[in-house]
């Protein structure tokens, strides 16, 4: 067949894509896998690529690697980072459990474009994965790629999204409305402090990222095969590390103990957890923003989010809650990646962790949508909601609960009779209170103002 060439690896020959930058064990792979259309996320090619080129100028300085060899693996391992050659990693995320395909995959594409580039023979395991061994790149690439993905795309769009929502609540600090616990009437808070915990979520949010980037950021190069680093000079890791961190301005370090992050994938586990419970923080304000747009009519109709496009495909001029609901799917999708990502880091069997594509795949995908989502939410909904100001003072005005400020006056035992009269006849614990206590009506509005009731401490 014209369209192929005849590529050959240690078990033979086999027909690969004419215009493949890849080798035979990439189509065996693709042939061996048919599971998916799911592939090798950009941020995991990026950060193969970044390591493929660290490797190759440790081993040039070393002296082990000539240096046109190394350029060229350098050049090219560099355009491959930068996604030139992404159409060219075909084979499924569910493939063999160390990642072996997708380190040799990268290989081939290196070795075949360095070739090219050099005029000279450019071998993709004698070469390219001097040094190296799939059960040390594969775990160092998933470090790699998280430590950017949280550094450069997820913890700035939390900070954006907490920023637009300290705005938001400088914007809408004198706007009191009702309090709700279990759903049901509470005390008055303001606008601002409702808004101030959602920011406190995202701050603390910010830190747990922040706390494991240490873990997640320590690389198992080095270890090869099974840790012990056979086939690699002593200080391969500490220097490809090195390597790494001048090159992307992140800082890594060398794991000291490659038996632990070859292994096992506690640290991506570690993440993952951090990356749910963010989820878990975004899940509760996405569902806050729902309950106050609800209605307009029948519902709470506290604010008005962005009307973005329409609600129904059979009832006009419905519009619905969509940038919420999407964050809302995604928070779900975290909290089921993770769930995945704990039992692959359960599948460490002695001296490696064999479910690392589906880790890297679910953790990455974990961070991408997180990152999207706050952006998303902070600008098409939080960033231009309007406030119902009318809706939010008629349900204050009728709010018998605002009678628990009377406490200290007047008792609990007389406050629950107020607030049962006034639910029961319609009327405004302000009138109730009047007419049940010798409290006058000016001591009455400065007991139970409103905003006042939002500073706290016990009314006299």
């Amino acid at each position: 067949m014209t369209d192929y060439r005849i590529e050959k690896d240690s078990m033979g020959e086999l027909q690969v894509p004419a215009d493949a930058l890849y080798g035979a064990q990439t189509q065996r792979a693709v042939e061996n896998f048919p599971v998916s259309d799911l592939r090798m996320p950009r941020a995991m090619i990026r950060a193969l690529g970044l390591i493929k080129a660290a490797c190759a100028q440790v081993n040039r300085d070393y002296g082990d690697m000539d240096e046109a060899v190394a350029e060229s693996i350098m050049a090219t391992a560099k355009r491959l980072s930068e996604g030139e050659f992404d159409n060219h990693f075909p084979i499924d995320i569910f493939q063999t459990g160390s990642g072996t395909s997708s380190n040799m995959n990268t290989n081939e594409v290196i070795a075949h474009v360095a070739s090219q580039m050099a005029g000279i023979k450019v071998h993709p395991n004698d070469h390219v994965n001097m040094g190296q061994s799939s059960n040390d790149v594969i775990p160092t690439a998933i470090s790699v790629s998280a430590t950017l993905e949280v550094s450069e795309q997820l913890i700035p769009a939390m900070s954006h999204l907490q920023q637009v929502i300290d705005q938001r609540a400088a914007e809408l600090d004198d706007i009191v409305l009702t309090g709700r616990t279990h759903l049901m009437d509470a005390m008055p808070v303001r606008l601002s402090q409702e808004l101030s915990g959602w920011s406190a979520q995202i701050k603390l949010g910010i830190e747990r990222l922040q706390s494991a980037l240490p873990r997640i950021s320590s690389l198992v190069q080095g270890g090869t095969a099974v840790g012990t680093g056979i086939n690699a000079r002593e200080d391969f890791g500490e220097r490809v590390a090195e390597v790494l961190s001048n090159t992307t301005g992140v800082s890594f370090s060398s794991n000291p103990n490659k038996f632990e992050g070859l292994s096992a994938q506690d640290a991506s586990v570690e993440l993952s957890g951090q990356l749910k419970t963010i989820a878990v923080s975004l899940m509760k304000i996405s569902n806050d923003l729902r309950w106050m747009n609800s209605g307009p009519l029948a519902g709470i109709g506290e604010i008005a989010l962005p009307s973005l496009q329409p609600g129904s495909s059979i009832m006009p001029g419905k519009v619905n809650p969509v940038i919420p609901e999407s964050m809302t799917m995604i928070c779900a999708q975290v909290m089921g990646n993770d769930a995945a990502i704990t039992i692959g880091g359960q599948s460490g069997n002695f001296q490696l962790n064999v479910m690392l594509p589906m880790i890297a795949y679910n953790l990455l995908q974990s961070i991408e949508i997180l990152a999207n989502g706050c952006r998303m939410l902070a600008d098409k909904a939080i960033a231009g909601f309007t406030v119902n100001e009318e809706n939010i003072k008629a349900a204050l005005d009728r709010n018998p609960i605002l009678v628990t400020a009377l406490n200290s006056v007047i008792g609990y035992d007389l406050g629950a009779r107020i607030a049962k009269t006034a639910y029961a006849q319609g009327r405004s614990v302000m009138d109730v209170a009047e007419e049940l206590t010798d409290l006058s009506r000016d001591e009455l509005e400065r007991l139970l103002n409103p905003y006042a009731l939002t500073q706290g401490g016990i009314q006299k």
